[in-house]
Parts: C-alpha cells; sequence; structure tokens
C-alpha cells in the first residue's frame, strides 16, 4: 500500500494543447489543491485556485498535406514554447491536448496524439471530437460560467477553420451539443481566385445549381450567398428547426436538448474576427478564407439578433482554455491505488448500475465483464478498461467483502485476468474496497478510484499518485472521425 501523505496543499502544472483545423495554441496553467475538509474528518481534496501562467502565440497548424499533420513540426513548436514558458515536459502533471476541427479527420490524427502524450510531458491526454469540443469550449469561453450563474440557457458557438461545434448549457448543466460543418476554412483563396472548395460545401452549391470551382474569381457573388446561408443554418439548428437541404453542413446528430435558448455566445477564430480580443502580433497566422465574411453574415442574420448575445471571455483561445483549465477532476483522498500502475491512459469505463441494492449489481457483474469484453476487447487481445459502480446502497463491511469476491470471480473471464483491476466509484468506498480485494487475492494489481463522474462510453486517463494521495482523472471521449 502506498504512504499517507498529510500535505494538506500542492501545486501542480496543467498543460493545454490544441492543435486545431487552422492553428495551433498551447496555454500553461496552475492548479492548486487544498484539503477542505477539517483535521478529523475524511480528506476532501479539491482544487481550490486555478492561473494561466502562460499563453502561446497562435500558429498556423503545421500540415505535410491535406490529409496528413506534420507530427515532428507539431512537437517543435510545443517545445520551442515550453522554452518559453520556462517549464520542461515532466513538470507538466496533467492537461489535455486536443485535436480538433477538421484536423481530427487526417490519417495520422491518432498517432500525432499518443506521440504527443509520449514527449510533451507525462500528463493526460482527451482528443476531442466535436462534441467534446464543443462542452470543452463553452468552458472556456466562459458559456457555462455564465448558465451556472445565470440559471440561463446558453448556447456556446465556437466556429473554427473547419467546424462549428454547439454546446447548450443550463445553470452549469449539458442539455446537448450539435455540430456543423461551418468554419472560415471551407472556402480557401489564393490572392484573387478560389483555391479550395471543400465537399460540404460543394454539395450545397451543387442543390443551388451553381458550378463554382478552384481556380475561379473570389468575387463572385455566390460566396457572400454561402456565408448568409451559413448563418441561417446556425439559427435553425439554435431552434431544433435544421431543413433536409441543411443536412449537408450537420456534422453527426441533430441537435438534442429540448430547452429554449435565452441567449447565445461565440468563440473560436470567427469569433475573434467579431471581437477582437487578440493583441496584434501575437498571431504569426494570416489567413486567407470566408472567416471574415461568416462573421460579417452572423453580424447581420436578423435570425441570430433575436437571441441577446453575451459577449464571450475568450475567442479564438477559448477551446485550448478549457482544454488546459477544465479537463481535469480530482479523485477521493480515500482510494487504493498502485503506484507502479500509474499513469494509465485511453481505458473505456463500463457502468453498472447497482440501483441501491447490492444483490442486483451482484447479479449484473459477470454479464457486465462479458459485455464490456465484447465492445472494448472484441478481438481478446488484452485491451484494458475500467469498471464504473453508480447507484451503491449504504455498505458494511460484510457487504464490501461481497463485492470483492464476485468481483475478482467475475474477471477471470477477461482475456488477460491477470492485468490490473480498475474500479471507479461515484461514492467512497474506493479504499476499503481496494485494501479488501487485496486481502482476498494479494497477488492482484489494483487502482480504485471514487469521487468521479464519468459516463458510460467516455475513457479515463489516470495520472501519477501527487503528494495529497489523490490523483488527477481526465474523463474523454476518445473519436477519431472520418
Amino acid at each position: 500500500m502506498l504512504k499517507r501523505y498529510d500535505a494538506q496543499k500542492e501545486n501542480i502544472l496543467s498543460a493545454g494543447i490544441d492543435i486545431g483545423t487552422s492553428t495551433t495554441k498551447i496555454v500553461i496553467s496552475r492548479f492548486s489543491l487544498m484539503n477542505m475538509a477539517g483535521g478529523t474528518h475524511m480528506p476532501r481534496i479539491e482544487i481550490i485556485d486555478k492561473e494561466v501562467l502562460y499563453r502561446s502565440p497562435i500558429y498556423r497548424t503545421p500540415l505535410i498535406s491535406a490529409a496528413e499533420i506534420d507530427i515532428q513540426s507539431v512537437e517543435r513548436l510545443v517545445r520551442k514554447e515550453y522554452k518559453s514558458a520556462g517549464i520542461e515536459p515532466n513538470d507538466i502533471k496533467t492537461g489535455a491536448v486536443i485535436i480538433t476541427g477538421e484536423t481530427a479527420t487526417k490519417q495520422n490524427a491518432e498517432e500525432m496524439v499518443h506521440y504527443l502524450s509520449d514527449h510533451a510531458g507525462d500528463f493526460l491526454v482527451a482528443t476531442a471530437g466535436p462534441d467534446l469540443e464543443g462542452i470543452i469550449a463553452a468552458k472556456g469561453s466562459g458559456a457555462y460560467g455564465h448558465s451556472k450563474m445565470t440559471g440561463k440557457t446558453i448556447a456556446n458557438i465556437d466556429i473554427g477553420g473547419g467546424t462549428a461545434n454547439v454546446a447548450v448549457f443550463r445553470s452549469g448543466k449539458l442539455c446537448g451539443t450539435c455540430a456543423l460543418h461551418i468554419g472560415g476554412r471551407l472556402v480557401e483563396f489564393e490572392g484573387s481566385t478560389i483555391k479550395s472548395i471543400s465537399s460540404p460545401v460543394k454539395k450545397i452549391f451543387k442543390q443551388w445549381g451553381a458550378s463554382l470551382r478552384a481556380g475561379d474569381s473570389r468575387s463572385q457573388p455566390i460566396i457572400h450567398k454561402l456565408t448568409d446561408y451559413m448563418a441561417g443554418v446556425i439559427a435553425r439548428m439554435l431552434r431544433g428547426e435544421l431543413g433536409q437541404t441543411d443536412f449537408p453542413l450537420l456534422l453527426g446528430h441533430e441537435p438534442n436538448w429540448n430547452e429554449s435558448i435565452d441567449a447565445i455566445m461565440f468563440s473560436g477564430g470567427i469569433s475573434e474576427c467579431l471581437y477582437h480580443y487578440e493583441e496584434p502580433g501575437t498571431s504569426p497566422a494570416m489567413y486567407d478564407d470566408i472567416g471574415q465574411l461568416l462573421a460579417q453574415s452572423l453580424k447581420k442574420n436578423r435570425e441570430l439578433a433575436a437571441w441577446s448575445w453575451v459577449e464571450p471571455d475568450e475567442t479564438v483561445r477559448a477551446t485550448v482554455l478549457g482544454a488546459g483549465t477544465q479537463t481535469t477532476e480530482i479523485s477521493g483522498a480515500t482510494i487504493h491505488a498502485e503506484s507502479h500502475e500509474l499513469p494509465i491512459r485511453n481505458l473505456p469505463v463500463y457502468q453498472v448500475r447497482f440501483g441501491k441494492e447490492l444483490l442486483n449489481g451482484l447479479r449484473q457483474l459477470p454479464q457486465a465483464v462479458k459485455q464490456a469484453i465484447e465492445i472494448y476487447d472484441p478481438q481478446k487481445e488484452g485491451q484494458n478498461f475500467a469498471l464504473y459502480f453508480t447507484d451503491l446502497p449504504y455498505m458494511g463491511f460484510r457487504d464490501i467483502q461481497e463485492l470483492s469476491a464476485a468481483l475478482l470471480k467475475s474477471i477471470q473471464t477477461k482475456p488477460v485476468p491477470n492485468q490490473p483491476l480498475v474500479v471507479v466509484l461515484e461514492s467512497d468506498h474506493a479504499k476499503v474496497l481496494g485494501q479488501t480485494i487485496k486481502v482476498q487475492d494479494p497477488g492482484k494489481s489494483i487502482v480504485c478510484i471514487d469521487q468521479i463522474k464519468v459516463e458510460h462510453g467516455d475513457y479515463i486517463d489516470i495520472g501519477h499518485l501527487l503528494q495529497t494521495n489523490v490523483v488527477p482523472v481526465v474523463v474523454k471521449t476518445l473519436t477519431f472521425h472520418q
């Protein structure tokens, strides 16, 4: 078992790295952790303060080709910015690398994220699909905080180079998400001509019977018509009224919230065209695309004007600030974790709901393990997963022993039964459950953590044990969408 520390306060450094369709940026933050429980109470370690220490300039995302990210150039850029911030990769204890927008569709996106996780510090890595990206941006832009403070329903629309990612929050609770193929780089220019037109935009032009192509003049009136149309699609999406002709611009599912929206907030590169927060010179990236035109179309759209507009805290840096300051959770201090097994990355989560009945949960366990293997390790290669126990009843010591025995029996069906057993609990039972499993099977490696809320199907990264006897946890959705 691990040595118990009595540190009351601890600082850790977090990095956020956002590799987007158009731009790449980095932010370094410091978190202060403190035991908020009194001396005689069970420890409760919380993040009490977050301070942004360093913001990088905004770089054009380095690409080898339209289909491939330049991994070495991204790594050089990250190392250069770490040096400017005065930190070493091994100083970083948590945070997130996220590949956002169209960049997540590049053929080496997955390789890029795993490479950075090995080279950019001993920290936790997330990659955003459009839904998670929208949620992170809403936290970085201030929309999430505004909804919490006012109790209103706020939609944050984060528009970058390739996608518009929408997250709707009411009183700090997520109501739903949606993503659209709307962004500055969907039509790019070179001098006075069109350089490229993205596939979703080509579909819209085809619907309109327009035959615009690369090499044509950039001053065609249809380009203004396109950005005005995109602004209208955003308004219809916010009302949940997308029509059949709008679907070429829909990325994934339709809007999935039921609430009426009270106010809207824009973040992302297009929002910077609206609000101009950045100091001139912080961005060496120059854009030649429809971004400015799209910002103008948003500004003059009458349907969007029907909502109250709230100015964001951040524009183009909303996602990277969300990634660096809002993705980390802290486990309970009453955990059982074997430090040689940490960190653990990209572990899928399978939820088992007990429904406040121990017998109900115990009956489900063998089937739950079997289903988790079918979903996450169909080739029986030994992909590990975490079991997430929710809605547990009050449990005495005998109940814990029973749960421990049932768990050890159920995991015997795993293709590699001797891999670490990872259990995540909503409630404060991690330490006693971990110790009981260890008594029943001394050879078993166990990571048992609590006070973490995840969703069935999420992935988690668990960092090194900190002095305050807690671990940083990043909950994420891993999607390299095609």
